[in-house]
């Protein structure tokens, strides 16, 4: 289900629009509509009222909570099955964040991500998208959605756009609270300053050296790093709001005194942050990660050199951290082998 789809559905019952803010703002809010200053019967068409228990069972079936792995951290791994058996993870992150996945699969085909390795799949429907708020706001708080789950949300703009949309406007998140993550696309850099709702951005960056780039993001679109960070500074002193820039720590590959050279070349004085988070090794890729120490020394270094730099860890890496684990196993269960996916949230 599409949001535009619910709000058709609700307009040819009769709903105005504050009839359909109403519905959905009880739906996305996990409230009963019963709740709010006007009750439903005093506020709600009849046609819409007479529909909403149907509606809401529909809503609720949209997708079905499979597992919880809650970690050590205070974050909970999600497996999230659709309608059609497919399946998503969402994470409970630390501080009422929510992790959200937008596609099955991905087709960016990074070299140290698992997800894209069967490449894309389907796309996550804008009602699925929010449904997965919905649902993690049944078991705790949610204050801020990340895009940075399963899948290139570039990709699925459209969908993606208008879960936005709806989070901020009727979920009651602040916009700076929503995270859209991309490797990069011209298309989201056009798309992004139209919204109604302009989400916070984080850019995966990974490497400052344009052919390692391509390297390690073979399908991602050809943006040097260079050019992505001026696409970002131009979003972020549109919105008022600091790029967050991603970057996947692998010991060999982007850990040097170079890289370190280009990422106060690229990041020194940009309304930015440095997000670094050390690798999630998998078994079968060649890419490992540092140790904890090499990390924060280098994180040190960057911020001594006027580049702010947090030093992050995946959520819940006792619950098998990389984002998709989950989810393979399920796979493996159901057809005994693995489906690779992604690396790291």
């Amino acid at each position: 289900m599409q949001i535009d789809h619910l709000r058709q559905r609700l307009r040819a019952l009769g709903a105005k629009p504050l009839h359909e803010q109403r519905v959905l703002r009880d739906w996305i809010q996990a409230q009963p509509h019963d709740q709010g200053r006007r009750r439903a019967e005093d506020f709600l068409p009849l046609p819409v009222r007479e529909a909403l228990p149907a509606l809401d069972l529909e809503l609720q079936g949209m997708l079905k909570l499979l597992s919880t792995h809650p970690g050590a951290d205070g974050s909970a791994r999600l497996l999230v099955g659709l309608h059609d058996g497919q399946t998503v993870e969402s994470v409970l992150l630390p501080r009422d964040g929510l992790c959200v996945s937008s596609q099955v699969g991905c087709a960016v085909g990074c070299q140290f991500c698992m997800t894209g390795r069967d490449g894309l799949i389907r796309q996550v429907t804008s009602g699925e998208i929010v449904a997965q708020v919905v649902l993690a706001r049944s078991l705790r708080p949610v204050k801020k959605v990340v895009f940075m789950g399963m899948g290139e949300p570039a990709h699925n703009l459209n969908n993606v756009m208008e879960a936005i949309e709806l989070l901020g406007i009727e979920g009651n998140i602040g916009h700076k609270n929503l995270v859209f993550s991309t490797v990069g696309d011209p298309r989201a850099f056009e798309r992004l300053p139209q919204g109604r709702v302009k989400p916070a951005l984080a850019l995966s960056l990974h490497t400052t050296k344009p052919a390692l780039r391509e390297q390690l993001l073979p399908r991602a679109p050809r943006l040097t790093p260079q050019e992505l960070v001026d696409f970002g500074e131009s979003y972020a002193r549109l919105t008022g709001y600091p790029v967050q820039y991603q970057w996947t720590l692998m010991e060999g590959v982007n850990d040097g005194e170079d890289e370190m050279d280009g990422i106060v070349a690229l990041l020194q004085g940009k309304y930015a942050v440095l997000n670094m988070i050390p690798y999630n090794t998998i078994d079968d890729l060649p890419f490992q990660r540092p140790s904890w120490e090499k990390a924060r020394a280098i994180a040190a270094a960057l911020h001594a050199r006027g580049v702010l730099t947090k030093l992050r860890d995946s959520a819940g890496q006792d619950v098998e951290g990389g984002c998709g684990q989950l989810r393979a196993r399920e796979a493996k269960g159901k057809q005994g082998k693995i489906i690779p996916i992604r690396a790291g949230v």
